[in-house]
């Protein structure tokens, strides 16, 4: 086993933050103001254990080649109610409850209105799962279990699609030991990929879940829960595919609080779509984001963990409560004392973020050194727990302009300097009052072009859009970017300079 480490708010007083940074930008500056500990995370944690780099599937269970099988060698199981059938070794019937006792390769298809398959392979070697047009439900457990294995992969056959189903009196014996908690549980490491369609309905409590590592190489995934959407206790990696998920609880969750083990997700590829009425994505240790498309389009809290690091990909996430929320949840609500080891760094990609209260809220510090990052709250630019910036820290950013003119949502909005030359440009998620951009190229006391036009434009020059104004860079003072009172020259959290 490889080592591992690894909108609903769219008001008309909302406050657009755009920051586009190349490399490195200039001197930290230092920033107070309340924050609040979401109740994602109830235990207090030392995010000094949390890794400084951004791990990679080669930092899981799991391998490119997972998903390669020889289905003429497989052990076939076809379901059917009352008449379920084995062709092959390693699986046995009783009644509708189809039993796996070894490791290889199973194809399954049919279907079972009231049955059970169990994984509980004690041996070594990976059990493979072929999904090829399979409907699975149980009125009382968890329909897909694995109780022993020493790794499962569930491969969805090409072109197939599958669901598995619980029901609401599932949830009798969650409270147990090791319960199957989950529609799909699995106490060992499991890797979901393929090329087909897999639906999941947690009636009772979570979609996916296991209690080791969780990867998903590819796939169309989609899954509706009362509870958390998909948990990788370790870990929970999205490498590729394409992932929806609705939860009335978290949509995304890691949460191991071992020492030196915390939880962390790794988006790293693919186009991953999830909703979650407590948090979109949570995580005790760390959320990183290296690539893909993910979108939070409703959360209470958009992403919450001890550090959030997004190196690329592109982010959008709505929030009722904090959209970014960095804490280690040793800090009591309101309070503006730094957690150690916590922070909110940005180095690449594009985020936008929606916010009822602060945009991005770090009980530590947070760095905005590369990519493009719009942030719009409720409460605009100021402090007062709903400014677009809430550090307790120090947050290392470089000068920034005020655009006080209205945006609608689909706008394109793109700077450019005294030589023509773009230096910023992001399509708006949300409708917006006023608009701060900063980036490393900004000078203080310059002057810089606002274009704005159909997000159909390009990014890269000013061919279609319409010239909107000029606005002058300031170097962020204490309370600039909403973390404290707000600095001279008029609403709270704007820097001062012309905007036309």
């Amino acid at each position: 086993m490889k080592t591992t480490l690894r909108r609903r708010i769219a008001a008309a007083t909302s406050t657009l933050l755009l920051v586009s940074l190349g490399a490195c930008s200039s001197a930290g500056t230092t920033l107070t103001g309340g924050t609040t500990t979401s109740s994602g995370t109830t235990t207090a944690v030392d995010a000094s254990s949390v890794s400084a780099t951004l791990p990679t599937l080669d930092d899981t269970h799991a391998d490119s080649n997972d998903l390669e099988h020889d289905a003429a060698t497989a052990t076939t199981v076809a379901l059917a109610d009352g008449s379920t059938t084995v062709d092959g070794a390693g699986a046995d019937v009783d009644g509708d409850v189809v039993r796996i006792s070894a490791a290889g390769t199973y194809v399954l298809s049919g279907s079972l209105a009231d049955g059970q398959v169990v994984v509980d392979s004690s041996g070594d070697g990976k059990v493979v799962l072929v999904l090829d047009g399979v409907d699975l439900t149980s009125l009382d457990s968890s329909p897909l279990v694995v109780t022993a294995a020493d790794e499962v992969v569930v491969v969805l056959a090409d072109g197939s699609r599958n669901t598995l189903s619980d029901a609401e009196a599932s949830a009798a014996d969650d409270d147990e030991d090791d319960a199957p908690t989950a529609t799909l549980f699995s106490m060992a490491d499991l890797t979901v990929g393929g090329t087909g369609a897999l639906t999941v309905h947690g009636l009772s409590n979570d979609g996916i879940a296991t209690k080791d590592g969780l990867v998903v190489l590819g796939g169309t995934i989609t899954v509706d829960a009362v509870d958390d959407g998909i948990r990788g206790k370790d870990y929970l990696v999205v490498e590729d595919g394409e992932t929806t998920v609705e939860a009335g609880g978290d949509g995304l969750k890691s949460d191991s609080d071992t020492a030196g083990e915390l939880g962390w997700v790794l988006v790293d590829g693919g186009d991953l779509t999830v909703s979650g009425t407590s948090d979109g994505i949570d995580a005790t240790g760390a959320i990183y984001v290296a690539g893909g498309s993910l979108t939070v389009p409703r959360s209470g809290e958009g992403l919450e963990a001890a550090v959030i690091r997004i190196a690329g990909g592109t982010v959008s996430v709505a929030a009722d409560d904090d959209g970014l929320n960095a804490t280690s949840g040793s800090t009591a609500g309101g309070s503006e004392q730094v957690e150690d080891g916590v922070t909110v760094d940005v180095t690449g990609g594009t985020v936008q973020v929606t916010a009822g209260s602060d945009g991005i809220d770090s009980n530590g510090s947070a760095s905005i050194t590369g990519g493009t990052v719009a942030v719009a709250t409720a409460g605009g630019g100021g402090g007062g727990g709903s400014g677009a910036l809430d550090v307790n820290g120090t947050l290392d950013a470089s000068a920034v302009v005020t655009l006080a003119s209205a945006v609608t949502a689909g706008t394109r909005v793109s700077l450019t300097d005294a030589g023509g030359d773009v230096v910023a440009s992001i399509v708006t998620d949300v409708d917006a009052s006023s608009l701060l951009v900063a980036d490393e190229a900004l000078v203080e006391g310059s002057s810089y072009t606002v274009w704005t036009g159909t997000a159909e434009t390009s990014p890269a020059s000013v061919d279609g859009l319409t010239e909107s104004g000029t606005v002058a860079a300031a170097v962020p003072s204490s309370g600039g970017f909403g973390g404290g009172p707000g600095g001279s020259g008029g609403r709270p959290g704007m820097p001062p300079g012309d905007a036309s």
